[in-house]
């Protein structure tokens, strides 16, 4: 079968699952921890599916949905704290009235339900269908028992914050994606060191979203916030550090140990393929939080740190690799190295430095061990669907560091791009981690 039509069967029974898995009545309605990662779990199906979602617009989206879940459990909460004020452009968000029943479970699932509306709609007729069916089958089992005027104040509830954060989301100049993230015309930079085309496709002579650097972040200042070193000077001189760096990746892709392979195969995350790399860190995140039992509170910490701290890791790496417009490994190991090398996995079409799995992996880390520890083991099986082997981690930053080198491992990047996209996720973590959430 072809490989999109795959994911489309995929994604059918993704929401077929989803759907059976529901209660069957009253007595055993859903926690809203659980609606909340079920609606995710669905989400990132539908990143695998829509086009349009490359890893900077698939992340840009989790961070508002990240909010949407946030600010309505929030609201009644007596532990959160509203990101109103704390994040740009968020001026208000609609609030509980006091005195009255709510459920939490039919607010987030409310919430959600229009939110993968306002986030993924463009995405294509089976996805559609999926998501009427989800919203259907939700309603039915989640409202059950409920007296029918905390379902109505609930829903509406939960429908207006989703609302609220999806115009706010209107302003930041990313809700639009037209061409797939191609430009129609765009000046490349010349010169031996900069980034040329690496892929046949006509559509890819120019590269991804070169604008996406300075989009509207969430919580970093700019996309320069973070920035990174630079790369080494460029040079064809195989006593310099640059050409070192080219021939580690050439002797790495040509003596790569089956264990290697995996790994690059692992976290390689292709857009339209996968989840993307933003989609697999909510994997790893749905999973730790589901082994941990976590409360609704935790949950929704969880995830709307991570969702802000992703969509403004990819807005900083992008603000650099446009800077320095890079040129590729497989570019420069033909020219001076090897004219037929060829490496494990295709090279994304965008400039090399820094590491975008690298820096959103960084990211990750820096929230991810901030909430919960230093030596927090953990299996990832976000890839057993797919035939690959889940792989155990002693904490995230060995997950975070593996995902970097994998891109070495699959002869995308060179070392500087993995070290410094890894340093610079980490300072957009530690900015989000610095969020007062919680009273």
């Amino acid at each position: 079968m072809h490989t999109v039509s795959r994911w489309i069967a995929a994604l059918g029974l993704a929401v077929l699952c989803w759907c059976q898995s529901l209660p069957a009545n009253a007595d055993d309605r859903p926690s809203p921890q659980s609606v909340l990662r079920d609606w995710y779990l669905l989400m990132n199906e539908l990143v695998r599916h829509t086009a349009t979602y490359s890893p900077p617009v698939a992340s840009r989206n989790f961070g508002y949905i990240g909010v949407t879940a946030f600010e309505p459990v929030a609201s009644g909460s007596d532990t959160l704290v509203s990101l109103v004020g704390q994040v740009k452009g968020l001026d208000s968000v609609p609030q509980r009235e006091a005195g009255v029943a709510y459920d939490d479970t039919i607010v987030v699932g409310a919430a959600m339900s229009d939110a993968i509306v306002y986030f993924f709609g463009n995405t294509g007729p089976t996805g559609l269908r999926a998501i009427k069916a989800a919203q259907k089958r939700w309603r039915a089992k989640v409202v059950a028992g409920v007296p029918e005027d905390v379902v109505a104040r609930s829903e509406a509830y939960g429908k207006a914050v989703a609302e609220k954060i999806y115009r706010w989301s209107l302003d930041d100049d990313g809700a639009v994606i037209e061409n797939m993230g191609f430009p129609e015309e765009f000046d490349l930079p010349r010169g031996d060191d900069k980034w040329v085309p690496t892929s046949p496709v006509r559509q890819q002579q120019l590269p991804l979203l070169p604008g996406w650097g300075h989009k509207r972040t969430f919580v970093i200042a700019s996309g320069a916030t973070c920035e990174t070193p630079g790369n080494p000077p460029y040079s064809a001189d195989p006593a310099s550090q640059f050409y070192k760096e080219a021939l580690e990746v050439y002797e790495t892709g040509k003596a790569l140990t089956p264990e290697q392979a995996a790994i690059a195969r692992f976290w390689s995350d292709d857009p339209m393929l996968s989840m993307t790399p933003p989609g697999h860190w909510v994997s790893i995140a749905l999973q730790v939080a589901e082994r941990a039992d976590l409360p609704l509170d935790r949950n929704v910490d969880l995830l709307v740190r991570m969702g802000l701290a992703m969509a403004d890791a990819f807005v900083g790496c992008w603000h650099e690799k446009f800077k320095y417009n890079l040129v590729r490994p497989v570019t420069y190991i033909r020219r001076a190295i090897d004219p037929k090398w060829e490496p494990l996995l295709i090279t994304p079409p965008f400039p090399e430095y820094p590491s975008g799995h690298s820096t959103v992996s960084g990211a990750m880390d820096a929230v991810l061990t901030a909430f919960f520890g230093e030596d927090y083991a953990f299996e990832d099986r976000t890839g057993s669907p797919d035939g690959r082997n889940p792989r155990y981690f002693k904490s995230f930053h060995e997950a975070a560091e593996e995902a970097g080198i994998s891109r070495m491992y699959g002869g995308i990047h060179y070392r500087s791009a993995i070290v410094d996209g890894l340093i610079q996720g980490r300072c957009i973590g530690e900015q989000v981690n610095a969020l007062k959430t919680r009273k």
